[in-house]
């Protein structure tokens, strides 16, 4: 048996691009940044590392990431490994190893004060405002059921 699976939890890089395919089905384009710890076997210092992870999201999802992520948001993605390749212009193979999300979980802003919320494939909810930025949070279209609202 073999598994393709990805969890990364991260902060947008950039606000996700949203685009039709010929088909008219959405998708929805974005990186997310995670950092790595670790200390130092020698010198036993603490170091840090960035890592940038391409994510690209289909159909309803990828309206509602569009519509409610921005650069600096946090996010929680699942999904599956893929790497896809190219000739440039220039002739040569190119590659990109992106992650398909399944599911895509918003979070509260970097740096913010708001709870986490989720995005599924049945429903969505949006990240909750800062406290004190406005009284009224608007949801999407689909149907939310009150019971998975976390407050």
């Amino acid at each position: 048996m073999y598994l393709n699976k990805a969890f990364i939890a991260g902060n947008l890089t950039r606000d996700p691009e949203l685009k039709s395919l010929p088909s008219g089905q959405k998708v929805a384009s974005f990186s997310l940044a995670t950092n790595r710890f670790w200390k130092d076997a020698k010198t036993g210092e603490k170091k840090e590392a960035t890592d940038y992870h391409n994510i690209v999201v289909f159909g309803r999802q990828a309206e509602t990431t569009a519509q409610y992520l921005h650069k600096g948001s946090s996010a929680l993605v699942e999904g599956r490994m893929q790497t896809r390749s190219w000739d440039g212009p220039d002739g040569q193979k190119k590659y990109r190893t992106e992650v398909i999300a399944d599911r895509v979980q918003f979070g509260a802003r970097s740096g913010g004060s708001g709870s986490t919320s989720a995005s599924g494939a049945e429903g969505a909810t949006t990240e909750l405002p800062e406290a004190g930025q406005i009284d009224v949070i608007e949801y999407p279209d689909d149907d939310i059921n009150p019971e998975d609202i976390p407050f």
